[in-house]
């Protein structure tokens, strides 16, 4: 390759970086973009020779546009330095779980390697400029000059401004985050919760999302489970209401919004989730402890120790090895919903007397990669899950399905469908002597499956009536199904809505002090 060729290929590598996009688009859009930045950069090589600082910062514009990349297309928002740096891990264990060890293993060894090459090629596309004939510098000051002058051209080095203000954004809101942990009105409050006369389950239901009921796609199955569940469970004579949440997460990350509705803080980033856990605040299950309820988490996707646990206080925490399943994994999903829910009857509910259980329950048959779904077996027959093994076999593998977005969504739409209808049958099953049961979604999954940008999430509320009807003063609707124009709560506002609304003198439809403390 001679020497004018070289120069071009080496500008057209240079290109390609500043022209990666940080967000979904066309990959012809994305080729087609001016680089304004792109003759200062050929200016800075050839004559001031600055090869290994124009390599080094090019190389972190690509890694963090790849990131925002990843984890717009995943959670719909772009990935912050700051505090993001622990979804690596949990996407590697997300893939390992997905496709196993060995497909984990591919996917790493074939990311390591198109970041190397891509050092490789930025290296050498810098050293050929930075060694390019100083006589080409007043040609490219002209270029430099045309292209500066296109005006709202953006460019990357507004980018780099926006992520470096975002950091600093995150460090305020840290800041502002122990504040308002600090200025708690229920801290020292006295009688919350004592209104209940029975145990409380807080049911996250995985990826369950607006689009549930408006997107049509889901909405269709979706809306028909609802009702189905709403004429049974109204015949056998429970009450349910229901609104809307604004979740501070979608596509993933659960756990923030886990911490969100049970610590009364907008925890929207793994930041803020260990600031919060580490400030000690009085969480939902702290205040049921006080109140005189044992306290616990039923956790089927924990494989791993889970410290945090204690600290959002849980006196006991039911990781995937503690509730008994001997069955077949469903790919990444430990175990099905029917079952998680039949391992907290068996270990925390099957006792008579003592004092009532206050336990949040994640379930996660919804969870991506959403295949292979389970079937609802009768309650009698799970034994030790044995009998989900057919099912555990059958369909086709996720490295199949997700070859094709559609095929996706209808495996998230039935996976769901499945999660929606075990826990109305459970439900059901519990008629005769009802649990409070407040079932909610955790986020929206990620937006190309969901089909919907909104962070939403239903909530329902399911018991005796006594009981649900006291949150009618949260604008919650009857009935499983809200309306259309209902409200949406942020879900920080949960903890102190549930401590307020079930004091012995929050009559139904009424508020007590919780209520008074968030408006």
């Amino acid at each position: 390759m001679n020497g004018p060729a070289r120069l071009l290929v080496a500008a057209g590598i240079l290109h390609l970086v500043l022209v990666l996009p940080a967000a979904p688009m066309p990959l012809s859009q994305a080729l087609l973009r001016l680089a304004p930045e792109l003759p200062l950069i050929l200016l800075a090589l050839a004559l001031a020779r600055l090869r290994l600082p124009v390599a080094l910062a090019l190389l972190v514009l690509t890694v963090q546009k790849l990131a925002d990349l990843a984890t717009m297309l995943a959670l719909g928002r772009g990935f912050n330095p700051l505090t993001d740096l622990p979804l690596v891990d949990a996407g590697l264990r997300w893939v390992g779980g997905t496709l196993g060890p060995f497909g984990r293993g591919l996917a790493l060894a074939a990311a390591l390697a198109a970041l190397v090459a891509g050092a490789a090629a930025v290296w050498w596309a810098a050293g050929v400029w930075a060694r390019a004939p100083r006589r080409l510098a007043p040609a490219i000051a002209v270029l430099a000059a045309v292209l500066l002058a296109v005006p709202g051209w953006g460019g990357n080095g507004l980018y780099a401004l926006s992520r470096i203000a975002l950091v600093r954004q995150t460090a305020q809101d840290l800041c502002q985050l122990r504040l308002l942990a600090a200025q708690d009105p229920l801290a020292t409050a006295s009688g919350l919760l004592a209104g209940i006369d029975r145990d409380v389950l807080v049911v996250f239901v995985e990826s369950y999302g607006r689009a549930s009921l408006d997107v049509p796609f889901y909405a269709g199955r979706h809306w028909a489970t609802l009702r189905e569940a709403q004429d049974r469970l109204a015949q056998a004579g429970l009450a349910m209401r229901s609104g809307f949440l604004a979740a501070p997460t979608r596509g993933g990350q659960s756990w923030l919004s886990h911490a969100t509705f049970a610590n009364g803080l907008w925890i929207a980033d793994q930041a803020r989730y260990d600031a919060a856990l580490a400030l000690g605040r009085q969480g939902l299950f702290h205040h049921a402890r006080r109140a005189g309820f044992r306290t616990a988490a039923v956790m089927p996707a924990i494989t791993r120790p889970w410290p945090e646990g204690a600290a959002m206080g849980f006196d006991r925490i039911l990781a995937r090895d503690d509730l008994g399943y001997r069955g077949l994994s469903f790919g990444w999903v430990t175990m099905p919903d029917q079952f998680t829910l039949a391992a907290t009857d068996r270990l925390l509910r099957g006792a008579a007397g003592g004092p009532h259980l206050f336990a949040q329950v994640v379930l996660i048959s919804s969870h991506a990669p959403w295949v292979p779904v389970p079937r609802l077996l009768p309650w009698a027959d799970l034994d030790d899950g044995a009998a989900f093994d057919a099912m555990a076999r059958a369909g086709d593998p996720p490295e199949e399905v997700w070859r094709d977005p559609d095929r996706v969504r209808k495996a998230y739409r039935e996976a769901l469908d499945y999660s929606l209808r075990t826990v109305a049958d459970y439900a059901l099953s519990h008629a005769g002597d009802p649990p409070l049961m407040i079932v909610l979604g955790d986020h929206q999954a990620a937006p190309w499956v969901a089909m919907d940008e909104r962070p939403d999430v239903p909530i329902h509320l399911i018991g005796p009536a006594p009981l649900v009807e006291r949150a009618a003063a949260w604008g919650f609707a009857p009935g499983l199904v809200p309306p259309a124009g209902q409200p949406v709560l942020p879900m920080d506002r949960m903890r102190d809505l549930i401590l307020g609304g079930f004091e012995p003198d929050a009559a139904p439809g009424g508020c007590g002090s919780g209520c008074l403390a968030v408006k």
